[in-house]
């Protein structure tokens, strides 16, 4: 049996794509992934002018590509990190923050079935001190840069360029 090699997009990082969507979401993990932004826009009209879903959800964070055990002497991981823009052509949001003193934080995304005739399944974004819901057919996410090896789950604004929301990937 020959077996299709894929060839990653960053050897170093092992990272096979730089553009992910829902049909990957089982391969994908966003625990302690830190959000630097958060839009809601219109969304986008289709060739007979009709906007359906009505909007656009987009989060800039910082996507942990891989954890890395630490090498004796070493005591701690350490992590492949890139900015990305996660996005959700939307409807039906809901929100609820605790209060936006702490810096936010992905603990887990969920994906549950549809609770009614509408194909698309629900969505639950659980943050540690945040929860956003709603309803989407899926998602992509855009890694905007090749991951950085850095000693901390989170990149610097100059690592990271900036807040960003661009929907366009490093390769």
């Amino acid at each position: 049996m020959i077996r299709a090699m894929i060839t990653p997009v960053h050897p170093p990082s092992g990272l096979s794509k730089a553009t992910w969507t829902d049909a990957d979401y089982a391969d994908m993990g966003w625990h302690d992934c830190r959000i630097h932004a958060i839009s809601i826009t219109d969304g986008t009209p289709d060739s007979a002018g009709e906007v359906w879903p009505p909007v656009r959800l987009s989060l800039d964070l910082d996507y942990i590509v891989g954890w890395v055990n630490p090498v004796r002497p070493e005591k701690h991981f350490t992590f492949w990190v890139t900015p990305a823009t996660l996005v959700f052509d939307a409807w039906d949001i809901s929100t609820e923050f605790d209060g936006l003193n702490d810096l936010l934080e992905i603990d887990h995304v969920h994906r549950t079935g549809s609770p009614d005739r509408n194909p698309d399944p629900q969505w639950h974004i659980e943050g540690h001190n945040f929860d956003i819901r709603l309803r989407a057919g899926g998602y992509r996410q855009y890694l905007r840069l090749p991951p950085l090896h850095v000693p901390r789950q989170v990149l610097t604004a100059a690592e990271r360029g900036g807040v960003s929301l661009a929907e366009e990937s490093f390769v």
